[in-house]
């Protein structure tokens, strides 16, 4: 989970990925991430993509990107908190897997918790 917010907050972050173009991704460091593979990052993007947190596009060669999608500017509006990034890995610490969905709904819970509505 750590590797999916870094990628959706280095597209978030990057003005150019906008939409507007293509960027064909060749090397993590490419996209300001170290750590990861070429492999590993085209497979989690591709899961973002379809997903539909992505705009994009995956190719046997390349990631394409374009842009972060609706779901994923809210999505990244919910981790990209460290305090509440931190407290929702906490809460899936220990289970073996959980999927996207399930993240973004504790991302979503911390945050109307520290707004006191709930």
């Amino acid at each position: 989970m750590d590797l999916v917010r870094e990628i959706l907050l280095s597209i978030e972050k990057n003005p150019q990925m906008d939409g507007t173009r293509e960027f064909f991704i060749s090397r993590p460091e490419e996209m300001g991430i170290t750590g990861c593979s070429l492999d590993e990052l085209s497979y989690h993007l591709g899961l973002l993509i379809e997903a539909g947190f992505v705009d994009g596009a995956t190719t046997i060669v390349n990631p394409v990107v374009r842009k972060s999608t609706w779901k994923g500017h809210e999505f990244i509006a919910n981790i990209e908190n460290d305090d509440i990034w931190s407290k929702t890995k906490k809460r899936i610490a220990g289970l073996p897997s959980v999927g996207l969905s399930v993240v973004a709904a504790i991302a979503e819970a911390e945050i109307k918790k520290h707004l006191g509505l709930t």
